[in-house]
């Protein structure tokens, strides 16, 4: 990368796939005292949990790295046994007794002998179950985001300095901070490539998401699960749920969070009751310590011109977090591109293997809340302060949860009105 040969790159990924292995084959595994394959558990089987699953198991085929994907967990059978079927076909090894299903499943996978876990439930449900398998000395994949309110931030902040405690690598779904053209254009930023950033823009904005529709059979419990995008409590509504990648990568360029989120937004096209009662999109100014501004944009409407991408302006130049323009001078990444879904999996792993943890559980926590506070203001019409959300009591999670009680939506949020 950069001023690296592609050759030497090539001669140092090779080098490092077989030196994990070779570790493995002395270091005792996340179980102490004894070696062999890394045992993995999924929680949340739907597709990106399948996929994650997948992304492990070649991540250590990449590495020569011993994996065995042996547990899955879901709210629904039909979920967790879909979920058995298909990895055991890409040669997971999940038994019977190790399918478990319910709203504590993922309570009982935790209680088996996996090494790491993944955890790819809705949202809401995130720190929780991270606290869960960080108390149970796990490692951790979790997708993003990781909680939809500030009390749920908080948890995971904690359970992430539990982590570090503990000597656990801790890894989350944003994968943009795991592929090389990212990584590198933001160390040369940092480095100074275009000066003090003083300006960035974030966005993703595309057409509409699948929807489920209620049968007459359904309880406003399993509609709302099967349906999760469109409640904030499971979601935390697409600027957290979605948005939080350009959110993250804006963060990580500067260095920090925002101090405060001006914002608006609204539910346009989306209105009908199968879509619950999140917004359809979003618009926000978000400020920095240093006085630099973001303005973030996210949509999900059919018929519109999309973009996801993120740009950044300094005293020097500006960068699309690909590359960069310094006046006449321009730089464009041009080395490896390997799947960041995979590469991602790939540094967790490595950590292990390696006895070198990492922690990602603070970064994404804190873009999480960023992405939260957008939400909030926009939700409300008011400014909003990161020193407010960080005190905040706000819990979206209802207080009890039951396939066989009502669970009414609540309104759609009105900007200036008491929610």
């Amino acid at each position: 990368m950069g001023d690296v040969s592609r050759r030497d790159f090539l001669k140092t990924v090779t080098g490092a796939a077989a030196t994990a292995a070779a570790a493995l084959s002395i270091i005792p595994g996340a179980r102490a005292g004894e070696t062999g394959p890394l045992k993995v558990g999924l929680i949340g089987c739907g597709g990106r949990g399948v996929g994650a699953a997948r992304d492990i198991m070649a991540a250590g085929k990449q590495l020569g790295v011993g994996v065995r994907v042996i547990a899955v967990a879901d709210v629904f059978r039909d979920r967790a046994k879909g979920a058995q079927d298909g990895l055991n076909d890409a040669g997971a090894d999940i038994k019977d007794d190790h399918v478990f299903f319910g709203l504590d499943a993922y309570k009982k996978l935790i209680e088996t002998d996996v090494d790491i876990v993944l955890l790819a439930t809705p949202p809401g449900f995130r720190p929780e179950q991270f606290e869960a398998a960080i108390n149970a000395k796990k490692h951790v994949f979790m997708e993003k985001p990781v909680a939809v309110d500030p009390v749920g931030c908080r948890k995971v902040m904690a359970a992430g300095q539990k982590a570090k405690e503990f000597g656990l690598s801790v890894v989350s779904g944003t994968q943009r901070r795991h592929s090389f053209s990212y990584r590198e254009t933001i160390k040369r930023i940092h480095d100074g490539a275009i000066g003090e950033v003083v300006a960035a823009y974030a966005y993703w904005c595309q057409g509409g998401l699948w929807v489920r529709d209620k049968s007459p059979n359904m309880s406003d419990l399993e509609w709302q699960l099967r349906n999760w995008l469109y409640f904030t409590w499971l979601s935390g509504d697409h600027i957290v749920e979605q948005h939080v990648h350009n959110i993250d990568i804006i963060n990580w360029v500067m260095g920090t969070h925002p101090v405060s989120a001006f914002g608006m937004g609204g539910r346009q096209v989306r209105t009908a009751p199968r879509y619950g009662h999140i917004y359809d999109h979003f618009a926000v100014e978000f400020e920095y310590p240093n006085g630099a501004r973001m303005l973030s944009m996210c949509r999900q409407i059919d018929g519109c011109d999309g973009r996801v991408s993120e740009f950044v302006v300094g005293t020097r130049g500006r960068s699309n977090c690909n590359g960069w323009i310094r006046g006449e001078k321009e730089w464009r990444y041009e080395g490896p591109k390997p799947n960041p879904y995979v590469q991602e999996m790939v540094h967790l792993l490595e950590s292990i293997v390696k006895g070198e943890p990492i922690n990602e559980a603070q970064n994404i926590a804190e873009s999480t809340m960023t992405a939260i506070m957008g939400r909030e203001s926009a939700y409300t019409g008011r400014t909003v302060r990161w020193s407010d959300m960080m005190k905040s009591d706000m819990s979206l999670m209802p207080k009890e949860l039951s396939f066989d009680k009502p669970l009414p939506v609540p309104p759609v949020p009105m900007p200036g009105r008491p929610m």
